[in-house]
């Protein structure tokens, strides 16, 4: 089942077409990441998603229904759906169990919130006004913020921004559980290595459109890429492009005693895809 489709979607500003016509569906048990500079359409598109703007044109599905719509229906909606902003400004003057809490009872099945502090980290800082957090901890208090209600889609904006390496693997490991445990994930992040590690699927927009959308192996023809060969001979770092890098590493130990030197075998990073794709060395 797809829980977003997306047909012919179309937002402009003035005469700037932020979103220009994309096409795009995301299943059921999904994490799928969106990737793009800014300004691409990114946090527009997205935007549209979770009900935030009305696209001018286009067909637009989740959860199976349209987020533009208001009333009844849409606050049922919206219980089922999780939002983890770039940036949020809650009261500093709770706690963050209070906080929590506080939000848990808006849905009609939250989650247990010891439980949801424990999972994005907080324990040692249930008691800490917010205000008092770090920039790192009032992101996982955000992310808590988003999981609360048990949803069956959830939204990520850069998640993991300002976190530290620990800190964002113990967030990979989380979205992995809720993953699991069915929930549907849309990502929008500038770590490429967060899209490699989580996502299913990634799409790339820029200007408004969409490139491409494929697993993170095969994006942009990574899979079967030339592979980068170098080694250093007479003081001199040399490079060779191949298909077929094993045979070129053959020929090289032919023509060094013992170990090649400085050897190196690379296959482009997503990071290399990515970037030849929106036109950036």
């Amino acid at each position: 089942m797809n829980v977003i489709e997306v047909q012919g979607l179309h937002k402009s500003y003035a005469e700037t077409k932020a979103v220009d016509g994309i096409d795009l569906t995301i299943s059921q048990g999904e994490i799928f990441a969106l990737l793009g500079p800014n300004g691409a359409g990114k946090t527009t598109t997205v935007e549209i998603l979770e009900g935030f703007r009305k696209a001018d044109s286009g067909s637009i599905s989740v959860l199976g229904f349209d987020p533009s719509q208001r009333g009844v229906q849409s606050r049922i909606w919206r219980n089922r759906i999780g939002i983890v902003l770039q940036s949020t400004a809650d009261a500093g003057d709770l706690t963050v169990q209070e906080t929590l809490s506080h939000f848990a009872k808006y849905y009609s099945a939250p989650r247990d919130v010891d439980e949801v502090i424990t999972s994005v980290g907080l324990d040692e800082k249930r008691g800490a006004l917010i205000r008092t957090l770090s920039g790192g901890q009032r992101r996982r208090l955000d992310v808590g913020l988003g999981i609360i209600g048990s949803p069956e889609l959830l939204f990520l904006d850069e998640p993991t921004t300002g976190f530290d390496p620990e800190a964002r693997r113990a967030f990979w490991a989380l979205i992995e559980s809720l993953r699991k445990g069915g929930t549907t994930i849309l990502l929008t992040t500038h770590y490429l290595d967060e899209a490699e590690a989580l996502a299913d699927r990634v799409a790339v927009i820029t200007r408004g459109k969409i490139l491409e959308v494929s697993t993170p192996t095969q994006l942009g023809g990574r899979a079967s890429a030339k592979a980068r060969i170098q080694w250093k001979s007479d003081g001199v770092i040399h490079e060779e492009l191949s298909d077929n890098p094993t045979e070129v590493v053959r020929r090289l130990a032919s023509q060094f005693p013992g170990e090649i030197p400085e050897l190196q075998v690379v296959r482009p990073s997503l990071e290399d895809i990515y970037l030849s794709m929106i036109g950036e060395k």
